[in-house]
């Protein structure tokens, strides 16, 4: 009997197989008992029938519990009441393990609870379909790149200099030397692309942030596109490509987890392109009007991000900050000198920046005098200054955060459900 996973059920109606799975639920309703049944690619139901009340698959039924490991033999049959549309009339029951009482139950748990218990907790249906579109979406990012030839780059995690500057740097000891955890792949992709033109990494980043934010994770995952010889405009095209190619991605796939999670996905469906544009004064003269305390010269925050991602049904693009709020690597605008030629996408719906980036300065003396302005080592910043020395080129790149899109696209409250196991502010269990 071919053992098969229940999201290929649909190929076997009529045949005899075998499933390997955990239970998910049980119920019995006279002569016939229900099992729920998962393998970690979808859920079926099983049916026992019997008039004889002692019938030994009831007997094995009677013992099992949740999250029992088990392996399960029968008839494929197609049933539109069923879950999935398939049921299995169930000949064979084997069991693997009766497991322990399970500490997660229908009832409502704290979130400190289900935090402690995560390593559970992903089981639940929920969950299970979060991680499901994060899956989605990191397939869709590496195809979207992938058939635009863009040669994918592995960026150092252990890194000698900073990124996004000195105040979120975790440190650690390199053997006799100081290196921290890495912020972003950028200035490494820099390089790249003056070797391959067009590069992207994808991996894990570090912030050492004190933020108890629900858009803020102390390691997260992003996907880091540079371009060269690519302008701001150009890098703001190639971001709303691939916001568009991963949203109708995960529409087309991952329809059902949206609707496991009661995610309206009609917002979703009538973004298209081109994204509104404005600039930072723009923006900020549209917070001033609807009641803002924002300065002009300020960053924006949260609660400002959300303002302006509630003003468009669409993601929106801010763009010309103040040379000052931004990193020191960031082109100057050539007829405002005080203006960065950056560019943050905020998503729609209130869920704030998802991409982050912009043109890169490639003038070395104007490039040495921000890392000087910035109080950063010139001597560990030696060999990004070499970019600049041997052929220099404008170039243009931007990180997009992968779950702050995935929370986007699920409407999820909080960032943390996005990933299998969130490093949190002061929780790093499990």
């Amino acid at each position: 009997m071919k053992w098969v996973y229940i999201e290929d059920i649909y190929q076997y109606a009529g045949q005899e197989v075998e499933i390997r799975g955990w239970v998910y639920n049980k119920r019995s309703s006279g002569k016939v008992r229900f099992l729920l049944i998962r393998d970690g690619t979808g859920i079926i139901q099983g049916t026992i029938f019997s008039e004889n009340k002692d019938f030994p698959l009831f007997q094995l039924f009677d013992g099992l519990t949740q999250e029992s490991s088990l392996i399960v033999r029968g008839l494929v049959r197609t049933d539109k009441r069923a879950p999935g549309g398939y049921e299995l009339e169930i000949k064979e029951l084997e069991v693997i393990q009766i497991a322990e009482d399970y500490p997660i139950t229908p009832k409502e748990h704290s979130v400190a609870f289900l935090m402690e218990h995560r390593h559970l907790w992903l089981r639940s249906q929920k969950q299970h379909a979060v991680l499901q579109v994060r899956a989605e979406t990191v397939r869709a990012i590496r195809d979207f790149f992938n058939d635009r030839s863009f040669r994918l780059m592995d960026t150092p995690i252990l890194t000698p200099n900073a990124c996004e500057g000195t105040t979120t740097l975790f440190e650690t000891s390199y053997f006799d030397q100081k290196a921290y955890l890495s912020q972003s792949g950028q200035l490494y992709n820099e390089a790249t692309a003056a070797a391959f033109g067009k590069v992207y990494c994808f991996g894990p980043t570090f912030r050492a942030e004190k933020s108890k934010t629900r858009r803020h994770l102390i390691e997260f995952w992003m996907v880091e596109p540079e371009v060269a010889f690519a302008t701001l405009q150009d890098i703001i095209e190639l971001g709303q490509d691939l916001i568009m190619f991963i949203l109708e991605r995960v529409l087309e796939r991952r329809r059902a987890d949206l609707e496991i999670l009661e995610r309206e996905t009609a917002p979703l469906e009538r973004i298209s392109k081109p994204f509104p544009q404005v600039t930072y004064d723009q923006a900020v003269k549209l917070l001033q009007e609807r009641g803002s305390p924002l300065a002009y010269g300020d960053d924006f925050g949260a609660p400002e991000e959300t303002k302006l991602s509630e003003i468009f049904d669409q993601p929106v693009c801010v763009t010309h900050f103040p040379a000052k709020i931004k990193a020191f690597y960031m082109q100057p605008d050539k007829d405002r000198p005080d203006l960065a030629l950056g560019v943050d996408f905020l998503a729609s719906e209130g869920f704030g920046e998802i991409i982050g980036g912009g043109q890169r300065i490639h003038d070395l003396n104007l490039l040495e005098q921000r890392i000087k302005e910035f109080n950063l080592p010139a001597e560990a910043f030696k060999w990004y200054t070499d970019l600049r020395r041997y052929g220099t080129f404008p170039h243009s790149g931007f990180g997009l955060g992968l779950e702050r899109t995935v929370a986007w696209l699920c409407k999820l409250a909080h960032i943390r459900e996005t990933i299998p196991f969130p490093r949190l502010l002061y929780r790093i269990y499990p």
